[in-house]
């Protein structure tokens, strides 16, 4: 379980393939206080530390993480997004998130408004998923309010320290990002098919 708010922005150092299966190693200011089999959201994506050396750790991505989430485009050099799983008794700061990507979306428009920034995504609504205004979502792991929604599509308005703070700092129009809806949302969704 975690929160959305990102601790610390890590730096892709390497990328190593095995069969189908992706290494990840990054460098971080939290990877030499993380252990191994611990649960570690990589924007957005909840996976396990399997080695750490010195201020870098390694988590391993499979196939299905890849083919659903924006880690099969990852380059040496990017960065991601950081946060280790929630704390029972801390404060629920963003919203709950399961790390649980349920899709991926293209960024379609960047606006600068005087100190702050728009973005607009665009995704596949045939999965089902949805936004509400002023409801949150999860993008590439930061818990965002959603300002204007679409159908298939919406946008969040992002504060200097998000910005400067999180990878959104490096995301352009044709970049995909990670998805995670609100998860209240998904349930209500899913009776209301019924």
């Amino acid at each position: 379980m975690f929160t959305g708010i990102i601790e610390t922005l890590g730096l892709v150092k390497t990328l190593r393939k095995e069969d189908q299966n992706l290494h990840i190693t990054i460098e971080s200011a939290i990877s030499t206080e993380l252990k191994i089999d611990q649960s570690v959201a990589h924007n957005g994506v909840c996976l396990t530390v399997v080695s750490f050396e010195q201020n870098t750790h390694t988590v391993t991505a499979i196939e299905e993480t890849l083919s659903k989430t924006n880690l099969r485009a990852l380059k040496e050099g990017d960065l991601v997004n950081l946060e280790r799983c929630m704390q029972m008794n801390g404060r629920l700061d963003g919203h709950i998130v399961q790390g649980h990507v349920d899709q991926t979306a293209e960024c379609v428009d960047l606006k600068e408004r005087g100190g702050s920034w728009e973005y607009t995504f665009k995704y596949d609504g045939s999965m089902g998923n949805i936004t509400v205004e002023k409801g949150s979502v999860c993008v590439n792991g930061i818990s965002l309010t959603v300002v204007n929604s679409l159908e298939n599509q919406f946008s969040v308005a992002i504060i200097p320290y998000t910005f400067e703070n999180t990878n959104l700092q490096q995301v352009r129009p044709g970049h995909l990002v990670n998805l995670e809806f609100d998860i209240i949302g998904k349930y209500v969704a899913r009776l209301m098919q019924k």
